[in-house]
């Protein structure tokens, strides 16, 4: 087991140091089986639920600062305790792992510290267990959350984000059958969510592309447009083509605008799998749009890029390496786009602005910006009705007719990503 252990200290340390999400570190894991696939997953991801607390607990057993030429046992001793305190490993194995692993990445001399410090650990295990209050957000995640929500909403959304998520599909039809064959939950909406307990391309119909992975909230976005049969609609920054295959599933006529060939590679594989055709287009966003000279989209669905501070259940490294900067730049290139987006729509057509941030500088108030400035567009209310069959999904409808779902929302199913949906028509 210590080959992989170190594998994922390195790839802690790529991502706290790099700021690099796990999802794009972690495709190194293609050199290890699926077993140890999955205790790295399960490793890494329980870590960073946890890392407030850890930091928090080494603090008392280490008094002074991690030299650079050290610092791989830092990382060490951040993967060991979350063993010893939250995946119930032998202490011994975690011990003996972590000292001969920063043997290798540092010196003996560290190793030996490391040593000492587990052992510590290990023997009030049971007392540090009891002190953990549950806390996720370190203070600069703070920072972002403070700007819109009060106390005793980041509270519930803490508690909420903390919980490990299950799997959401979207299926092509007969969401009920599907729901029963997989032994999933259906949801108001008609997503099914799954324990996710296997390999995904192992599960029934996924060969046969009857359905493809995309949470609940993401899903909702393309719920909120009209009838949209042969229609046509420009999906921007579209892969990896959840919102592109519901489109089509739609039976609208999609283009499938994104800027990265690595990730349209993906949603073209997802398109072939499921048996769907849409024109794909690798450009910028903003330069597409410059050289836009053909008649206007019936329907424009504009997932923006952005902070993904929304996906933390999911991504919970991001409350981590995601700072208040980090929502700023991404709100300016968000206005870019949107000073520009409305020359592709027609009169009449509908305008979909969706992100998966939790700030509301990424989603609410980019919106009432932009329509102070484009009077000539106006918001159409989304209610609950029209993503289910009874009022069950309100609590994710605001007052101006926008949807906006936090972790805690749909508790009784498990909770979600924290979402933003806007929809608007241009009149003019």
């Amino acid at each position: 087991m210590v080959d992989i252990r170190r594998a994922a200290v390195e790839m802690l340390k790529d991502v706290l140091e790099n700021k690099n999400f796990f999802s794009d570190v972690k495709i190194r894991q293609n050199q290890y089986n699926a077993q140890d696939s999955a205790f790295i997953n399960m490793l890494i991801l329980t870590t960073f639920r946890h890392l407030v607390f850890i930091k928090k607990t080494l603090k008392k057993f280490v008094k002074k600062k991690f030299p650079a030429t050290a610092v791989n046992g830092q990382y060490a001793l951040f993967l060991g305790v979350c063993e010893v305190l939250y995946l119930d490993t032998p202490d011994y194995a975690v011990i003996n792992s972590y000292v001969e692993i920063t043997k290798q990445m540092a010196d003996k001399y560290v190793a030996g510290f490391v040593n000492a410090v587990l052992r510590n650990i290990c023997k009030q295990k049971e007392e540090l267990k009891k002190e953990d209050s549950g806390e996720f957000f370190p203070p600069e995640f703070f920072h972002i959350l403070n700007q819109d929500y009060g106390k005793k909403t980041i509270q519930k959304i803490q508690k909420s984000a903390m919980q490990e998520p299950k799997l959401d599909i979207s299926v092509k039809k007969d969401a009920k059958h599907w729901a029963e064959i997989l032994q999933g939950q259906l949801l108001p909406s008609g997503t099914i969510r799954l324990n996710n307990n296997g390999k995904i391309s192992d599960l029934a119909g996924y060969q046969n592309g009857e359905w493809w992975v995309q949470d609940f909230a993401a899903a909702l976005a393309v719920k909120a447009l009209p009838d949209i049969k042969n229609k046509k609609v420009l999906d921007m920054c579209a892969a990896p083509g959840g919102k592109t295959a519901q489109l089509l599933n739609k039976e609208a006529t999609v283009t499938a605008l994104d800027i990265s060939e690595t990730r349209l590679a993906k949603l073209k594989e997802n398109m072939d799998r499921l048996h769907f055709k849409a024109q794909i287009i690798c450009a910028d966003a903003l330069e597409y749009i410059k050289n836009f000279h053909e008649e206007g989209y019936d329907a424009v669905l504009l997932d923006a890029p952005c902070s993904a501070t929304g996906t933390i259940r999911r991504h919970p490294e991001l409350v981590h390496i995601k700072r208040l900067k980090d929502v700023d730049k991404q709100v300016e290139l968000q206005q870019q786009i949107l000073s520009q987006t409305p020359k592709l729509i027609k009169k009449g057509g509908i305008f979909i602005y969706c992100t998966c941030s939790i700030a509301h500088a990424e989603g609410e108030k980019q919106i009432r910006a932009f329509l102070e400035k484009n009077t000539n567009f106006k918001i159409i209310p989304i209610t609950s009705e029209e993503l289910c069959d009874n009022a069950e999904l309100s609590e994710i409808i605001t007052p101006e007719g926008f949807i906006r779902t936090l972790p805690y929302h749909l508790q009784n199913y498990g909770g979600t990503d924290s979402f933003f949906v806007a929809r608007l028509q241009k009149e003019s």
